[in-house]
């Protein structure tokens, strides 16, 4: 029963920390790697697994957007529809980049012992928190797309595969830097979202269902998805009124003195 106990855990955790510019991955991998005893490369890999759910909550409660964009698509290149550019180059450039970053951790985690991953962990989230405080001092006003913004959020929507770098902490806050306003900034992130999220999910299945059975791989994708749509809403309301740069400094800092005590 211990699999289908942390099955449902991160199920929860994850459809809640979706939302939230904290980083989802990174914050459940700190937890299956401190409180689970995972090794961090199992860790990151049932962390990015639980994606999966989420993209399904996001992909239902977007749907009405989805169909607009599908309505449009036929018609792109006559239009040259700068909305519908964006998010394809910048879907390309995540795959891309989020490949070479996957590559790059799977060697590098394995390397890790658990303390050092902590540490990792909590100062990709101060440097997360650290951003995010310098772009929301930024209150632009620019809504259409370009395509150096697309392969801009796109690069850094693939390195947010690092677990501590919120993905939408820095593809928000890179669009508010560019002048964006947070409406436009928020919407285009969480469309970008959805495709990112289901290749992450994905992404893990080339080596198996990580440390789950599939019954329970199952469990924790089902959990993540119904909890995700029935917290998207709020959440995302939250989100505006709550300094989450400065929860993600605090997160960091602990994972940070956490991680430091246990390698010594």
């Amino acid at each position: 029963m211990s699999e289908f106990r942390i099955a449902v855990i991160v199920g929860i955790l994850q459809g809640i920390f979706e939302w939230l510019p904290i980083s989802s991955e990174g914050n459940i991998a700190l937890y299956l790697t401190a409180v689970e005893g995972l090794t961090p490369a199992a860790a990151t890999d049932f962390a990015l697994f639980l994606h999966a759910g989420t993209a399904v909550s996001a992909a239902v409660y977007y749907r009405g957007e989805f169909a607009a964009l599908a309505r449009r698509l036929p018609e792109w290149r006559a239009t040259r529809d700068r909305e519908l550019s964006f998010l394809a180059l910048a879907t390309v450039a995540s795959a891309v980049v989020g490949l070479a970053a996957y590559a790059t951790i799977e060697e590098l985690f394995s390397a890790l012992t658990g303390g050092a991953f902590i540490v990792l962990v909590g100062l990709l989230l101060v440097a997360t928190g650290l951003f995010q405080r310098v772009a929301n001092a930024r209150l632009g006003s620019r809504t259409e797309p370009t395509l150096f913004d697309g392969l801009l959020v796109g690069v850094l929507q693939g390195l947010a595969i690092l677990p501590g770098v919120s993905r939408s902490g820095s593809t928000v806050s890179a669009l508010l830097l560019r002048g964006y306003d947070p409406e436009a900034s928020f919407r285009l992130s969480f469309l970008l979202s959805i495709p990112a999220a289901l290749g992450a999910g994905v992404l893990t299945l080339t080596d198996g269902v990580p440390e789950l059975s599939l019954v329970a791989g199952v469990v924790a994708t089902a959990v993540a998805a119904v909890v995700g749509y029935l917290t998207i809403d709020a959440l995302l309301r939250v989100v505006s009124r709550v300094a989450f740069w400065a929860v993600c400094l605090g997160l960091g800092g602990l994972a940070i003195v956490g991680g430091v005590a246990t390698v010594l």
